[in-house]
């Protein structure tokens, strides 16, 4: 098959882009970044390098492909982030439409189902009623809470002695690994489906208080301690760590949605299925390494 693979060499791009190389297919991975260019190629690939908000570049990349891998990069500049999200999908969808790509897998995440109170998602709930409106096989592969972003709480740990967010220690959180992620995209990629579908991608689900042991134990830190904050705690945390104040204000959103359990409710209620293979014990050897 002739794969088209948006969102560059990162965390679910390069492992996507390897397997599905080692299984045969010819592979073009989509990079912003023309420095990208030789590990692309280095990994087997052809490198198409454009911006994923420009539909000419995009239709162009993907003409004649067999299916494509829509991922909209996770923080589209640091003012009007939920338009950028959604300027990147429906450029896509134009493109999608003019070079009548057959097969599509859409990175979403869970809480896409929410229009509204689920931070920088938001912007994804919208590309999926964009793709909706498309006449070709989609599935919406809605993610996790990525384990990697608890590397964001290592300086906090350091400095503090703590971890915590605006959410309890008593919510489940659904929480995912960037490979179990392009496994699962690698098996859509491949798949004759109708229609439009989607699929959960979760690794774990786990508390922040089952967080906190684990990390704690992992990084010889066993009363490690969950701390809830306030919205405005949570919000000024951030700001005056350097987090563009839009996209804290996303991210506190975010927190308030997993706090009122809004956006893992439609997993958690409706399909609650864990299909990842990457639990939270083996992110744990990940994340002491990186202490």
């Amino acid at each position: 098959m002739k794969i088209i693979i948006s969102g560059s060499l990162g965390n679910i791009g390069k492992p996507l882009t390897a397997q599905l190389v080692q299984s045969g297919h010819d592979v073009t991975v989509i990079s912003s970044n023309a420095d990208r260019k030789d590990a692309i190629e280095n990994l087997g690939a052809k490198a198409a390098v454009g911006s994923v908000s420009d539909a000419d570049f995009l239709a162009e990349t993907i003409a004649g492909a067999d299916a494509l891998f829509a991922m909209t990069p996770p923080n589209m500049g640091g003012v009007n982030i939920i338009k950028n999200t959604t300027d990147a999908g429906a450029a896509f969808a134009k493109a999608i439409q003019t070079a009548n790509i057959k097969r599509v897998v859409m990175l979403s995440s869970i809480g896409a189902d929410l229009p509204t109170g689920n931070g920088p998602i938001a912007g994804l709930y919208n590309i999926e009623k964009i793709y909706d409106k498309l006449d070709t096989s989609i599935t919406f592969l809605r993610a996790g809470y990525f384990y990697i972003n608890f590397f964001n709480d290592i300086p906090m740990i350091k400095g503090a002695g703590i971890m915590g967010a605006n959410f309890p220690a008593s919510n489940r959180i659904p929480l995912v690994h960037p490979e179990d992620i392009a496994n699962a995209a690698a098996e859509e990629l491949q798949k004759t489906q109708e229609g439009k579908n989607i699929r959960y991608i979760i690794s774990d689900v786990k508390t922040p208080a089952e967080i906190v042991k684990t990390f704690g134990a992992a990084i010889e830190k066993p009363e490690l301690p969950w701390i809830e904050f306030t919205d405005e705690q949570y919000l000024g945390g951030m700001t005056q760590a350097g987090v563009p104040e839009e996209m804290a204000g996303l991210y506190t959103e975010m927190g308030s949605g997993l706090r009122n359990e809004t956006i893992a409710a439609d997993f958690l209620n409706n399909d609650g299925t864990v299909t990842g293979k990457i639990k939270l014990e083996d992110f744990a050897k990940e994340f002491a390494s990186k202490f």
